[in-house]
């Protein structure tokens, strides 16, 4: 369950900042994917451990 919940959290979370920094630019949208992934991935892991476990 928690690489479910990584990978979705990381998938969610590159797209939103992609979303967000698109009409600023690539530089920006990469940038912002790359937060938004390893945020994805930090709530994903938090998730599974306060609720699932």
């Amino acid at each position: 369950m928690m690489r479910l919940a990584t990978m979705g959290g990381a998938t969610l979370g590159s797209w939103l900042g992609w979303d967000l920094g698109q009409p600023d630019g690539t530089g920006l949208a990469i940038a912002l994917s790359s937060v938004g992934t390893v945020a994805g991935v930090i709530l994903g892991w938090w998730l599974v451990r306060r609720y699932l476990e």
